[in-house]
């Protein structure tokens, strides 16, 4: 275990696959060339790199027509890499989160599921109307959570048969609070896109609050956006 745990740090301690882990938490998957912008190397240098995190099983790779994508081998993947930035120190992280950067900071993806300031915010919402139970290293859903999130539209019994972690809490690295991951995670962030509370903005993992995002934000968890 420690053998290999130390291979796995040696491998994310590299600037150019940690940057290529980063861009990955974007929930999409990229082609080597977009990976190679992404960390202003060469296609030559970007392929060594991606060949060592396909070795140690941290990404996979999808073949269509010419083109490879690339992505996290597993969601688990993506939650360590999210976790890891949470041993940013605080300080660093102001100084370096200008206004620029404070959309990232407010509403983001963290993978497939919803972060930031607003995604803790609706975690510890659910926990306060005992639509979830945290008990410390683990999220439960009450049984008032279930008939919640029926009547949200969405289907728990459903979620739960997907071949995935149902529900998990996620350290959120610029709140350093949990938010909701896992299956029910990505279902909520989901359901709030389809009808239009939130919108992706192109070529990054900035969330937008629509108008009516912040009125439905405000009825279903008490949200002041």
């Amino acid at each position: 275990m420690e053998d290999q745990f130390i291979k796995v740090a040696s491998l994310l301690g590299d600037p150019t696959r940690a940057v290529i882990m980063w861009a990955l938490l974007d929930g999409k998957a990229f082609t080597a060339t977009e990976l190679a912008i992404a960390a202003n190397t060469s296609p030559q240098n970007i392929s060594m790199h991606l060949a060592k995190l396909l070795d140690a099983g941290l990404l996979c790779v999808e073949k269509q027509g010419r083109h490879k994508y690339y992505r996290f081998s597993n969601k688990e993947v993506a939650y360590a890499i999210e976790a890891m930035a949470s041993l940013i120190p605080p300080v660093m992280l102001q100084k370096k989160n200008s206004e620029k950067h404070s959309p990232i900071k407010h509403c983001r993806t963290c993978y497939d599921h919803l972060a930031g300031k607003i995604g803790v915010a609706v975690a510890e919402s659910l926990v306060e109307q005992s639509i979830l139970l945290d008990s410390e290293t683990k999220l439960e859903v009450t049984l008032k959570g279930i008939k919640w999130f029926s009547d949200f539209g969405i289907n728990i019994e459903e979620i739960k048969k997907q071949r995935r972690l149902f529900l998990k809490p996620c350290l959120d690295w610029s709140e350093r609070k949990n938010h909701i991951a896992g299956s029910l995670g990505a279902s909520l962030l989901n359901k709030m896109i389809a009808d239009d509370w939130l919108r992706r903005t192109k070529d990054s993992r900035a969330i937008q609050i629509t108008g009516k995002g912040e009125k439905e934000l405000f009825r279903y968890f008490k949200i002041v956006v």
